[in-house]
């Protein structure tokens, strides 16, 4: 009725009906994503995806502030909305649909951002919201129970997580990942079948960390690089932070930043908001800890690591 002159189905039915031409095709969510990134083609170079249950905004966050301290030009997007320096704004979605997606790419690459990190949620990957797009590093964080609802079982969760890894990432980039994890060696199948660099935070680390202790409210690493020994102070609550934040510092040195740079600007990395972010006290001088945690794994995790520090 108002002039529609193409439709796109899932339905084999004839190609032209009333004057309107029908385009068949298998997956109209997948053409739909691909069709975007091919109108917006003009994207930041450097696209960065981190997936998994837990920590993809701090990583994210962690990631954008070593970037923004060095005074690159960044973005991420995710959770927390769009964040780039004079461009800020909520949204509706972890993933958002594609053509929103490529609007925001599009403008982000017009400011001179080039490197760009995103929260991949299941959802998002399972209905193709990134088909199109190719991610120079692929971060899987940790998988736990989460978004049971829709995807019915563990194996099909995790199916969509892996489905970044095994379609999306370019073949000359990186997967970022802990080799302690029990999805490890899946991760490593898809790496080696694909012929991509694995990455892992334990012994991948550009540096060796000697020791971990906390001093209150910071933690203290003392790390070896290049055979001199630097201590570092974080100011972030909870040992989780230490691999989120491992795991930034492995995407930013792959984003061609050099390792003293970055080491430089971590004692000035905050928390992500609500993410173990201290947000006071109490008459009895007690800490006031909020957190996001809404998986049993996540809230065991936040609560254990605030008993270990305090």
């Amino acid at each position: 009725k108002k002039g529609c002159k193409i439709i796109i189905t899932e339905k084999k039915t004839k190609k032209i009906y009333n004057g309107i031409l029908i385009i068949y095709t298998k997956n109209v969510r997948k053409l739909l994503a691909e069709v975007s990134f091919k109108i917006y083609k003009d994207l930041p170079k450097n696209l960065i995806a981190v997936t998994g249950t837990n920590g993809k905004s701090s990583v994210s966050d962690f990631y954008y502030q070593i970037l923004r301290y060095n005074d690159k030009k960044v973005a991420s997007i995710g959770t927390l909305g769009v964040k780039s320096r004079g461009f800020n704004f909520d949204l509706s979605n972890t993933t958002i649909d594609p053509i929103q997606l490529g609007k925001i790419l599009s403008k982000l690459k017009k400011r001179g951002v080039n490197s760009v990190i995103m929260e991949a949620s299941s959802h998002g990957l399972e209905q193709n919201r990134l088909d199109g797009l190719l991610f120079n590093s692929g971060i899987f964080t940790n998988l736990s129970q989460d978004h049971l609802d829709y995807h019915k079982n563990l194996k099909n969760y995790l199916k969509a997580k892996l489905y970044l890894f095994e379609n999306l990432i370019k073949r000359s980039g990186h997967i970022i990942t802990d080799d302690k994890l029990p999805e490890f060696n899946k991760i490593k199948k898809i790496s080696l079948k694909r012929n991509i660099k694995l990455l892992k935070i334990n012994n991948n680390s550009p540096f060796k960390i000697l020791s971990h202790s906390y001093q209150g409210e910071t933690q203290v690493i003392k790390i070896e690089y290049k055979k001199s020994i630097k201590v570092i102070k974080l100011n972030l609550i909870g040992k989780i932070q230490l691999k989120n934040i491992l795991m930034a510092i492995i995407a930013a040195k792959k984003s061609n930043l050099s390792l003293n740079r970055i080491l430089k600007v971590l004692p000035k990395i905050i928390p992500v908001e609500g993410r173990s972010e201290k947000v006071g006290r109490i008459k009895n001088n007690s800490k006031v800890i909020l957190d996001y945690a809404h998986t049993p794994e996540a809230l065991k995790t936040c609560l254990l690591n605030l008993r270990d520090q305090f």
